[in-house]
Parts: structure tokens; sequence; C-alpha cells
């Protein structure tokens, strides 16, 4: 077995484990903040209902970013639209037999990369157009736009113009899932996209994108909007002692 596929297998199951674990680390500590005021964006619901529906379209449409500036929902959807697709496209490397549902997505693929690209791009090109948002951008933002542009120019470089061993891929993938380790191809592309994939699953538990799962947990959108009916209190104020309020020093 060559170096390199051992490095890319050692590097896939460090990535793999960080970003398990930051994740689920990330979003233990957002469970257990407290949310002391209640501060729903109004119009909120007023159900638990209303708020599951909120937040299905806010996570499906983005429907706040849409209210709020068109041209950068526009941008914002395209992107996370193109992503998920081609996340699900990418399963067909690490199931055998392919999912169902995996081959109707040969119909959108022709088009996804490239609207990442494009979502991508004016997005970034808001960094630097925008007065107040380039004005708050720091180097941790421009890189993660970097590092999400490289993978896709890379993937759309194998796509259409360095061709790679995708039975290969598979075989290698395949092999880190069973613990039975193959060759990887060491195609220069590729071996640059898996690295860009790798360190993006390595600082995405320390980075500006988990706002993917903080989502769930933003007070702003999970609460019910019903301070006149019910008392809001949160879970550390709920535990004063309240034979302590009011006396004397």
């Amino acid at each position: 077995m060559s170096l390199l596929t051992v490095i890319y297998a050692l590097l896939f199951y460090a990535a793999t484990a960080l970003l398990a674990g930051g994740l689920a680390y990330k979003i233990w500590v957002y469970a257990r903040t407290p949310q002391p005021l209640k501060i729903p964006t109004t119009p909120a619901p007023t159900t638990r209902l209303g708020v599951a529906v909120r937040m299905v379209k806010e996570v499906t449409v983005f429907e706040s970013l849409f209210k709020s500036n068109k041209w950068i929902w526009l941008f914002g959807w395209v992107f996370h639209l193109c992503l998920l697709v081609e996340l699900l496209w990418h399963l067909r490397y690490f199931t055998e037999p392919v999912w169902f549902f995996v081959p109707l997505l040969h119909w959108f693929i022709v088009f996804t990369g490239f609207g990442m690209l494009a979502g991508l791009a004016g997005l970034w090109a808001r960094r630097f157009l925008v007065d107040r948002v380039r004005y708050i951008s720091g180097p941790s933002d421009h890189l993660m736009l970097a590092l999400l542009v490289g993978i896709a120019a890379s993937g759309l470089t194998m796509k259409y113009l360095v061709h790679t061993d995708v039975v290969a891929l598979k075989a290698f993938f395949l092999g880190l899932l069973y613990f039975s380790w193959q060759p990887l191809p060491a195609d220069p592309v590729l071996l640059a996209h898996l690295a860009l994939v790798s360190i993006l699953m390595m600082v995405f538990p320390v980075s500006k994108l988990l706002h993917a799962p903080g989502v769930f947990f933003s007070p702003t959108r999970n609460q019910v909007d019903n301070p006149r009916e019910r008392r809001w209190t949160a879970g550390w104020s709920a535990e004063i002692d309240n034979s302590k309020i009011g006396r004397p020093g």
C-alpha cells in the first residue's frame, strides 16, 4: 500500500473525528446555553406548531434573508441548494448499492457545480463591494469562501478537464468505512480536492459555518411569541431563592 493512501486515509479519519466530535460538542454547548430574554423576531408565531413551520421555512427557503435582501438571498440560496445536491450526489462514493434517489440527481449535477461557484462569487463580491460588509469582514470570512471556491473549482476540473478513476475512488472510501484500505488514485487535482475537503471538515466546528446547526438554537427564531400569556424565566433565574428577594442587605 502506498504512503499516499496511508496519509489520506489517516487524514480523513482525523477530519471525520474532528467534525463529528466538534459538532457534537458545539450542539451540546448551544443546548445548555440559557435564553434569558424573550426575543423572537416579530411578527412571530404564537404556537409551537407555528415555530416549527417558521423554522422549516427558514432552513429551506431562507425566509428572513429573502425579506431582508433579495440579491444576497439569491446568491446564498443558490449556493446552499447546489451544495446540498452535490453532497447527496457524493453519497454514491460511500454506499453500495447506491441509494435509490441518488441516480435521480443526475439531471441536476450538470448545473450544481457552476451554481455553487456563481453563488460563492456573488457572496464573496459582496464582501468587497458593500462598504459596511467589507468593514466587518475578517480574514476568516475570506478564508472560508476561498476554501469553498477551491473545492467547487477542483471538482469541476475533475469533471470536465482532468478525469479521475471514480471506481478506484469509491473503492478507497468504501475501504475506509469497512477498515479495508484500498489504493487511492494519485491524480494531483483529486488530491487537492480531497485535501481541501478534509481541511473544511476540520475547521467547520470552529468556524462561522456553524450557522448550519446554530440556526435551530437561535432564540429569535425558536421562541414562541407569548410573553403576555406566560411569564418567561430562564433555567438559572428560576433557581433563585425567592426568600432572599427583598431581604435587607
